[in-house]
């Protein structure tokens, strides 16, 4: 994986991972790369400082992993904000998660914790929003606990 410093026409910076350099420049010669701050489809790499391995270094360095959460806008969802259609759609998107958020209560690490409480009744009933690990989510679900994740938009990525 590679990853690379962008830029848009408008001066926006962001960072993306690709397999390969040719796996950028085909995405670039077909249109797929957009700003994730302004839907901005002229893409540019930046400049970027190259790791070198010298020679005396005393033993290799392990390679550097890629995150699980690596910034890349899946193809057809950088395709999607490349028409105007598509930038409207997240635009909603990022509308509605803004009503969620500012109409719930942020309980942070204790989200599993307090959605189990409302849901048997043993805390107030009121929507609240926080973090889970996959684990807890998967437990809640099968408790029956209603859960629903907010969509993580793609300017949220870089």
């Amino acid at each position: 994986m590679i990853r690379y410093a962008l830029s848009c026409d408008k001066g926006h910076g962001f960072d993306a991972w690709f397999r390969s350099a040719a796996d950028f420049d085909a995405q670039a010669e077909r249109g797929l790369l957009s700003c994730p701050h302004c839907g901005s489809t002229s893409v540019a790499k930046g400049l970027m400082a190259p790791r070198v391995r010298t020679g005396e270094a005393a033993e290799p360095s392990a390679p550097t992993p890629v995150p699980a959460e690596a910034p890349t806008v899946p193809a057809p969802i950088q395709a999607m904000l490349s028409t105007p259609e598509g930038r409207e759609i997240i635009g909603r998107l990022r509308e509605l998660k803004t009503r969620l958020i500012e109409n719930s209560e942020n309980v942070g690490s204790r989200f599993a914790e307090e959605a189990r409480r409302i849901h048997y009744g043993e805390a107030p009933e009121r929507a609240v929003h926080g973090q889970a690990t996959a684990e807890e989510a998967r437990e809640l679900v099968e408790e029956g606990v209603g859960i629903l994740p907010l969509p993580i938009l793609p300017d949220e990525q870089n």
